[in-house]
């Protein structure tokens, strides 16, 4: 698969970050669709079918949690790893998104752009015979 033939959805209600995470991702070959609240994004994922989420926990309309318990109860859409991003990094959270089902967890505060962009990429190689 190509990069060009992979979408990433991006569920992230601070309109900066969402913009960053577009221009990098779109600048290495990826379709990348953004998303700006939790029920706009559930509806993404449901006609848009990406390969890869990044969702943030905090969001208006529905929070991460709920998008990511919708996605792993959807038997058509379980299957998408679903990476969480927070401000918060209590553990207990970090615990409950892992235990939903998120393939990954990242602190924003703690992590750089291209430490996200590795850890999508090396999502995506092991969910998607490689990219």
């Amino acid at each position: 698969m190509e990069k060009k033939d992979v979408k990433i959805l991006i569920i992230e209600d601070d309109m900066m970050l969402n913009k960053i995470y577009q221009t990098k991702l779109g600048m290495l070959g990826y379709q990348v669709i953004a998303s700006y609240d939790g029920e706009d994004g559930l509806q993404k994922i449901e006609t848009e079918n990406p390969n890869i989420v990044l969702l943030d926990l905090m969001l208006p309309k529905k929070n991460g949690f709920e998008v990511l318990e919708a996605v792993k109860q959807n038997m058509k859409l379980s299957h998408i790893p679903i990476v969480l991003l927070s401000n918060l990094g209590q553990e207990e959270d970090r615990r409950r998104g892992l235990g939903l089902g998120a393939v990954d967890f990242l602190v924003k505060s703690n992590v750089k752009l291209e430490t996200v962009i590795n850890r999508i990429e090396g999502i995506l190689q092991k969910y998607t015979q490689g990219v």
